[in-house]
């Protein structure tokens, strides 16, 4: 006997945001099936024509091609599947499983409020439904049906989910589902059936807000003869408020991460922490996360998203990035804010000198400015100013030492040491001129790195101006 492929899919609705909620829905799923060497199916729910656009459908594939989620069936589109659900939903009417239904929305009010007004819950009736020895209301002119699921009457729908353990909802609580709506489109719990069966879903993982959709839809299974998924339903994400996650209260989307600057190596830890855990594990790879993920280890409570958190873990993934790749990462925001990152310095040495400080891709951009800006124009009244008399020779013993001195951080740094000790100077009381002298600013990394990244060279062009 063979085993079990698993595949579990990922199926939002195209309606124009993802965030990082949305996205972690796409996580586990992805994550589960690499772990056990399963598929992993993209599946677009766009029945809402009126909201879905082919923009948001973007957006969605380049957020999981960005973190790197890579699918191995579809995209799959619920529009272009209608044929299906149709010939399911025949097959259904002939074998009795579903039946069609009269009563107006109208009707259907006035039976809701009056079932409110007797502190009932407001469900159909089933005077639509087809029994033995009932007869039916005659058909009225001019309405269209609406085609009805024939839920069990009695009994429970009892599952065992992942997440949440055993659930059992009574039958008495669900009515008779509408599967197609008058004009003959099918509804969404209908098409997620069918669409669950047709690609073979083994696994369904997301959000919990789909737990009350659960019990319809096994029992629509059973009607066909099918055996359901397992179910994982994951928490809620809340907002840094305690909020759920959403467009409405301010939450970012995946693409507003990417232009902050984020990496996407970080959103992907940051994404697989919200509900799940490794021991104490806070830092980890892609790869590591696959290896380590398993359902049991997912959380019951909400996440909640902690933005400085989030920025943390991109410090650490672009304190320990590779320069070179981190530096392709960085060019686009460096030539957003004008920066010709071939005109001047080796960029790759720009950004490993300045990655151990930043937390954002922009943050690098913006530090690399002071290395491909001209030389600063100062005035004599900035010089004497900036740079005390008293300093001038030391600098100008410094630039002597700098020529002498071999293009590396080490050898910079004596040159450095040779003049304070003859000077009787401290580090700042000579450093602090130097940055002047060089980029008009006394904030830049240590001065030994930037002499290397700037080049011996232009440092004591620079240097030898406010000397003179």
């Amino acid at each position: 006997m063979s085993l079990m492929t698993v595949r579990t899919r990922f199926a939002p609705s195209p309606t124009g945001f993802i965030h990082l909620g949305n996205l972690r829905s796409a996580l586990y799923p992805w994550a589960f099936a690499r772990k056990m060497r399963g598929d992993f199916i993209l599946r677009i729910e766009d029945t809402d024509q009126e909201r879905s656009s082919q923009e948001a459908v973007d957006v969605i594939i380049e957020g999981m091609n960005w973190l790197g989620l890579d699918i191995d069936e579809g995209p799959f589109y619920q529009m272009q599947r209608m044929d299906r659900y149709r010939e399911v939903i025949a097959q259904m009417l002939k074998d009795g499983l579903a039946y069609y239904c009269y009563m107006s929305e109208e009707e259907l009010n006035v039976l809701r409020d009056a079932q409110m007004a007797n502190k009932e819950k407001p469900r159909y009736n089933g005077c639509w439904r087809p029994e033995a020895g009932k007869t039916l209301p005659a058909i009225p002119e001019g309405v269209k049906p609406v085609i009805r699921f024939k839920n069990p009457i009695g009994g429970s729908v009892v599952w065992e989910d992942a997440v949440k353990g055993r659930i059992e909802i009574s039958n008495d609580e669900l009515d008779d589902l509408v599967i197609a709506r008058t004009d003959g489109t099918p509804t969404y719990n209908f098409c997620v059936v069918v669409d669950d069966l047709d690609m073979k879903i083994t696994h369904v993982i997301r959000g919990d807000d789909h737990v009350n959709n659960t019990p319809r839809q096994i029992n629509i299974m059973k009607a066909l003869g099918a055996t359901p998924p397992v179910y994982a339903h994951l928490p809620t994400v809340l907002n840094d408020s305690g909020e759920k996650m959403s467009k409405r209260n301010g939450a970012m989307s995946v693409r507003d991460y990417q232009k902050a600057g984020y990496l996407p190596e970080a959103i992907l830890n940051y994404l697989a922490r919200l509900g799940w855990s490794h021991g104490d594990a806070e830092v980890f790879s892609k790869e590591q996360f696959v290896q380590w993920f398993d359902l049991e280890s997912l959380g019951r409570s909400p996440a909640q998203h902690n933005p400085e958190k989030l920025l943390w873990l991109n410090h650490q993934y672009i304190q320990n990035a590779d320069p070179k790749q981190l530096a392709e990462a960085t060019k686009p925001f460096a030539h957003q804010i004008g920066i010709d990152t071939e005109a001047g310095p080796n960029f790759v040495d720009v950004v490993g000198l300045l990655k151990d400080r930043a937390n954002t891709l922009i943050e690098i951009a913006e530090g690399s400015k002071l290395f491909y800006l001209p030389a600063p124009d100062l005035t004599v009244e900035q010089i004497a100013s900036n740079i005390p008399a008293a300093v001038i020779p030391a600098l100008k013993d410094l630039i002597e030492a700098l020529e002498n001195a071999q293009p590396t951080k080490e050898s910079y740094s004596a040159a450095f040491k040779q003049v304070l000790a003859k000077h009787q100077l401290k580090m700042p009381a000579l450093a602090m001129p130097v940055r002047y002298a060089l980029f008009a600013t006394t904030q830049t990394p240590a001065i030994d790195a930037v002499l290397v990244v700037l080049g011996k060279e232009e440092a004591i062009k620079r240097l030898s101006r406010v000397v003179q």
